[in-house]
């Protein structure tokens, strides 16, 4: 199992919230990612991730992503990804669980499960079969993740346990560590390792992901 996060997205160029100090493009994280911000502005909210569906689609997987599809010919590979880009995808990798939602993918605001691809911008007005507004297909802050479980279950009965472009420090996701064996194989991945307390058989590559996985992947396949 693999775990990746925004440290992986950002050497394609994509931004995340901690490089700006919690701001981006002059927003707040609860003016743009909460269902209070929902209710209150949802047109600042669609302007956001319209904005940012399109830097995903001007984006290119990297060594990172390619060197994970790489791993697929050796291992049975599951991808647990707190990222909402689709990068995984374009590289190659085939078994992946997106936790915190999809950029290129809206829903109702009242039924869940009435999911749809959307490649250009949601605008207000636009409504799903039952009526209700279209919103993107994100868990926002303050939101529970519904995968979460499942992630879980995953993680608690795999052999390697890599964590890649992550800090560790948003929960649930964070917490997926403490679910894996204590004699399987941890490899954590990440420009500025994380604190990590009560995890046994522990290796820590302290690199940018590009440069850790392929590190990874030279450890694994010999």
């Amino acid at each position: 199992m693999v775990l990746t996060g925004a440290g992986i997205s950002a050497e394609s160029g994509l931004r995340t919230f901690r490089d700006s100090d919690g701001l981006w493009e002059g927003y707040q994280v609860t003016d743009v990612a909460t269902p209070r911000a929902w209710r209150k502005n949802p047109q600042v909210v669609l302007d956001f991730y319209n904005e940012r569906r399109k830097n995903v689609a001007e984006a290119f997987p990297n060594a990172a992503h390619t060197g994970l599809a790489e791993l697929e010919k050796y291992y049975d590979v599951t991808i647990i990804t707190q990222n909402i880009d689709d990068l995984h995808e374009r590289s190659g990798s085939t078994n992946i669980l997106h936790l915190h939602g999809e950029i290129f993918k809206m829903r109702s605001e009242q039924d869940e499960s009435l999911v749809y691809e959307i490649r250009g911008d949601i605008k207000l007005g636009d409504t799903a079969e039952d009526g209700a507004q279209l919103r993107p297909h994100i868990v926002w802050f303050e939101e529970p993740v519904p995968l979460i479980g499942q992630a879980a279950a995953i993680a608690s009965t795999s052999d390697i346990f890599v964590v890649a472009g992550t800090s560790l420090v948003v929960y649930p996701a964070a917490g997926l560590l403490h679910y894996v064996p204590a004699h399987v194989p941890k490899y954590i991945i990440d420009k500025k390792i994380p604190y990590v307390s009560g995890a046994d058989n522990l290796v820590a590559i302290e690199k940018p992901a590009t440069e850790g996985v392929k590190e990874l992947l030279a450890l694994l396949i010999r």
